[in-house]
């Protein structure tokens, strides 16, 4: 039996702005976009991986206590996003800093063997890659 991954999801708390993110200094392509209501739920991919979509969603599920607790934790940036790969580090990293995301780590060769950077989506999702 093989399991591959199809699809994550990203809470975000702007729809618009994370699209502007992960399409316009991303470099992802957009793949969908469906509105519901207040809800949205945006898929995004890489041109090199097809099989693989991120859902950028302001939908939260649960309870309206669930719902402030994850809103908080979102506002706090304490949910983590995705690590990507790049075959150009240096170049994502001064695109993502020109396009204005919020620098968490710059490029740095870690302890366990890769080079990569941190930044911040605009709901704080921490969003890391690394050299490819």
């Amino acid at each position: 039996m093989t399991h591959m991954l199809s699809t994550c999801f990203i809470l975000v708390h702007d729809p618009d702005q994370a699209l502007a993110f992960y399409r316009d200094a991303l470099g992802l392509e957009l793949r969908n976009d469906v509105a519901r209501d207040d809800f949205r739920w945006i898929t995004v991919g890489s041109s090199a991986q097809p099989e693989l979509s991120i859902v950028l969603t302001n939908y939260l599920s649960g309870s309206p206590a669930d719902t402030d607790a994850l809103a908080g934790l979102l506002a706090k940036g304490a949910l983590n996003g995705v690590h990507f790969r790049s075959d150009d580090l240096d170049g994502s990293f001064a695109s993502l800093r020109e396009g204005g995301a919020e620098v968490v780590q710059e490029p740095t060769a870690q302890p366990w063997g890769v080079r990569d950077f941190a930044v911040r989506d605009p709901s704080g999702n921490l969003i890391r890659i690394a050299a490819a």
